[in-house]
């Protein structure tokens, strides 16, 4: 079970303040505006319903004045017409504000994250099932506070003032009795709204283990894994566990303190008997207040406190949401480690020649001491075509996330065309280079819509040239909904060689000046490999392509092989050189 940090208040005060959540907001402040100034004029209408009812009380009915009588009790009426418009309209409005700065918060995180680095989601704290319950979950657990919590805050505290000062206004000793109340009661509020607050931390947490259960366990490789394996009732206990502790949770955050609660129940409930007693003891006493004066002002505590009640659940409910915010924040508040500069360099397509130069680049993953890339140098002519190759674990997959920007170096640079990659804007390195990696990512959508999703003005002459040199039209062709086929979950109805073929002609669609190829053909068979060498052979020509692969029989042909062993270039040179010479190269020919 996820526990809840030691460093907890530490994380939320970092990230989490009244200003910050306030700055979210500020863009609707006109609207918000409007609608206290309908919350405070509801409750000035609503005020003077219990000062009706003291005249028809101490005057109407005594005098026995029909006329008038009618005219207050008219008056009462109007007045709760008008009050109860007044709160329709602002319910609609505070809606749409809470939705609104929802919507913002949201897309805002989803922007953010799409800034972050790779090294955050191939970090060992990062799961996806986490990352979209923070989006989704936490997100939504907001929506009371934007939405009701924010609207119900306002409402009672305008009406809570507005009523206090009814009360002064109406007997000012029965007014200091009935508000000595209040520093009692806001204290015990407190107290449980520490206790929840940090349950809730804890519930969120549990709440994104299910998340992640969910995602991992019931995706189609998933299911395919727990029905091999047999382990399908564990991973059913498993979830039954995660389920139970979130239950527990969820019990012991909506009734932690609930005895203390009780109290502040107990003295609202007793206080209008209180008042009562009061006012009768007032009467004894040579300034007495009239029975007229004592059901008005038990009116207006009926009127007090329940808004009261309402104003202490609210800061105890909205105490649990800083809980969410310090989930939310912290990931707002995780560093862009892949930035554009303020002027950063754009290259037109017409004059991107493919050129590439790695000067003494070197990288490590966070928390590793040993470098993925070691002081790697190497220049690639434009036009020419690179074969990267090595062993396992020898840094030939970091580099490609080098060149492709996915991390920045650590020391050295990496250069297109003479530029820095940290110098290009992210719109010309996206069109200068094409990548297609050993596990090619599909979106559940049709075939024609992923192919687009490289370029979305492309005709569908262009798409299908693309799937002709990607070896792939032929079967796209011969499915009953040709192009509009939907893909599945992750390509789950292609097969892996298939759904590399997409994955290249994808990248072909979008004509890039330098083509990178990270194990591209490793789910080939032989015969399809070689018809797919032929033809990237004509889409290379006058295109930098460079190759990383582990099949060497894919890479012989290449103007330069470069020889990876522990992140460091060991040999470089043509299939024939390296391969006279006995080395590592002919090592992995020997291996291969």
């Amino acid at each position: 079970m996820t526990d809840i940090p030691d460093d907890y208040d530490d994380l939320a005060a970092r990230h989490v303040s009244i200003r910050r959540v306030l700055r979210l907001f500020a863009p609707y402040r006109r609207r918000i505006a409007a609608v206290v100034s309908l919350m405070i004029l509801a409750s000035a209408i609503g005020l003077a319903g219990p000062f009706l009812l003291r005249a028809i009380i101490d005057f109407a009915l005594p005098q026995q004045d029909l006329s008038l009588l009618v005219w207050l009790a008219g008056g009462m009426i109007a007045a709760a017409l008008a009050s109860a418009g007044i709160g329709a309209l602002q319910v609609v409005l505070s809606a749409r504000i809470g939705q609104a700065i929802l919507h913002d918060l949201r897309v805002r995180l989803y922007a953010h994250l799409q800034t972050l680095s790779l090294r955050f989601f191939t970090g060992t704290g990062t799961r996806t099932g986490e990352v979209q319950a923070r989006i989704a979950g936490d997100i939504a657990g907001l929506q009371s506070l934007m939405t009701e919590t924010a609207n119900e805050l306002g409402r009672s505290l305008s009406a809570v003032a507005m009523t206090a000062v009814a009360i002064v206004i109406l007997d000012w000793r029965l007014a200091l009795f009935v508000l000595l109340i209040v520093p009692v009661t806001v204290l015990i509020s407190a107290r449980v709204a520490r206790l929840r607050e940090a349950l809730t931390f804890q519930q969120q947490a549990r709440a994104a283990d299910m998340s992640v259960a969910v995602q991992e366990t019931l995706s189609a490789s998933g299911i395919i894994l727990a029905r091999t394996m047999g382990r399908g009732p564990w991973l059913t206990q498993r979830f039954a566990r995660i389920s139970r502790d979130l239950a527990q949770l969820e019990v012991r955050s909506h009734t932690a303190g609930e005895w203390q609660w009780s109290l502040i129940g107990f003295a609202l409930a007793t206080l209008p008997a209180l008042t009562l007693l009061a006012g009768g003891l007032l009467m004894q006493g040579g300034n007495p207040a009239s029975i007229g004066t004592l059901v008005a002002m038990i009116a207006l505590q009926e009127q007090l406190l329940w808004p009261f009640e309402q104003l202490l659940e609210v800061g105890r409910d909205a105490r649990k949401t800083r809980a969410l915010f310090a989930r939310i924040f912290e990931y707002l508040d995780k560093p862009v480690e892949i930035t554009e500069r303020a002027d950063p360099i754009t290259i037109p397509r017409a004059d991107m020649r493919g050129g590439v130069q790695l000067d003494h680049v070197s990288f490590a993953y966070a928390g590793q001491s040993v470098r993925a890339v070691d002081d790697v140098s190497l220049t690639i002519p434009a036009g020419s075509h690179v074969a990267i190759v090595g062993p396992t674990g020898s840094g030939k997959t970091t580099l490609g996330y080098l060149l492709a920007r996915l991390c920045d170096v650590e020391t050295g640079a990496i250069r297109f065309d003479g530029v820095d990659l940290r110098d290009l804007s992210l719109a010309t390195l996206s069109q200068m280079l094409g990548v297609v990696s050993q596990e090619p990512y599909l979106l559940h959508a049709s075939v024609a819509e992923n192919l687009r999703f490289a370029k979305p003005e492309a005709t569908d002459a262009e798409i299908i040239a693309a799937a002709k040199v990607a070896q792939i039209h032929d079967h796209i062709s011969a499915l009953p909904e040709g192009y509009e086929t939907l893909v599945g979950e992750g390509g789950f109805r292609f097969s892996g060689g298939e759904k590399q073929r997409l994955a290249l002609a994808r990248t072909i669609l979008r004509d890039p000046p330098i083509l990178l190829l990270d194990e591209a053909t490793s789910a080939l068979d032989t015969r399809t490999e070689r018809a797919m060498s032929r033809a990237l052979d004509v889409m290379s020509k006058d295109r930098t392509t460079i190759t990383i692969a582990h099949r060497l029989s894919t890479i012989r042909h290449a103007d330069l092989i470069v020889v990876m062993q522990d992140g460091r270039v060991v040999e470089s040179g043509a299939h024939e050189e390296l391969a006279a010479k006995g080395e590592a190269y002919a090592g992995l020919l020997g291996d291969a």
